[in-house]
């Protein structure tokens, strides 16, 4: 689908809102974004937050979204450590886990019932995420899990860097292509978005809403424009730092939607809508 680059031009039932660079930038909402989230509440849309950061729980969140203006439950916040857990558990229940990652998913494996080891030789998965601690001795841990003991290798989102005010961070997709460079493996799955187990973790606290009366709304091409056109939902693209328009040709993902900020989601002013 070409995109109209254009805002919206319907309302619709479930808008799921990426957080980093969408919602908010650093510790700060973005313009326009908690009183657009408060007028989708109030025309009834189901509204939740998807985010491929692992760094935090979703209670974390979900309180810090509270602190921005926007009312929020955990429920309400899907992570890319949701996705893993879900993912973990069809492919690989109960198996020992060496993980390249931040305590949030050491305390998420562990509190699924899942062994978390750092000895290479035990363990059945490795599991690389978003790690700002990352190091030669975690490299090298992996590097023989995989390549001399055969585990396999699981990462929790495709991001190459997550936007932070000052430029931003090298995130997942970074670490893991250190681990697939020198193990000559190749991750059987990344969890986040645009992966089949965010989707429908999505659409099921989404309250099993069919795809096309869902947006998807982020400010990434090849992970929040892509998983809706996954899925069948409405890709809509938030310009900012990390896409600009030009981005948009160059690209094989296509929204359906553009915006400049979470102002222009509703096609209308909030006066125009019959709110009984």
């Amino acid at each position: 689908m070409i995109a109209t680059l254009t805002a919206p031009d319907r309302l619709f039932a479930g808008y799921a809102l990426d957080l980093d660079g969408t919602v908010y930038l650093g510790d700060a909402a973005l313009p326009g974004a908690v009183d657009s989230i408060r007028q989708l509440r109030e025309l009834g849309c189901g509204v939740v937050f998807v985010t491929n950061k692992p760094l935090e729980t979703a209670a974390d969140y979900a309180a810090k979204l509270a602190r921005l203006g926007v009312p929020c439950r955990a429920a309400d916040v899907i992570t890319a450590t949701d996705s893993l857990l879900g993912y973990l558990a069809a492919k690989h229940p109960g198996t020992r886990i060496l993980a390249i990652a931040e305590p949030a998913v050491l305390s998420a494996l562990r509190a699924a019932g899942y062994q978390v080891t750092a000895d290479p030789a035990e363990a059945d998965v490795v599991v690389v995420s978003f790690d700002r601690t990352f190091d030669y001795a975690k490299l090298t841990a992996a590097y023989r899990a995989v390549r001399l003991h055969g585990a396999a290798l699981v990462a929790t989102n495709p991001d190459p860097y997550c936007p932070t005010p000052d430029g931003g961070l090298p995130d997942c997709a970074a670490v893991l292509a250190a681990v697939e460079a020198c193990t000559g493996a190749r991750a059987e799955a990344v969890t986040g978005k645009p992966s089949e187990h965010m989707v429908q973790a999505v659409l099921d606290r989404l309250g099993g809403l069919a795809p096309s009366d869902c947006a998807m709304v982020g400010d990434r091409l090849a992970t929040d424009v892509a998983m809706a056109e996954k899925t069948g939902m409405a890709g809509v693209l938030v310009l900012g730092g990390v896409t600009g328009r030009g981005d948009i040709e160059r690209s094989d993902v296509r929204p359906h939607y553009v915006v400049d900020d979470l102002t222009q989601l509703l096609p209308y002013p909030l006066t125009h809508y019959d709110r009984g």
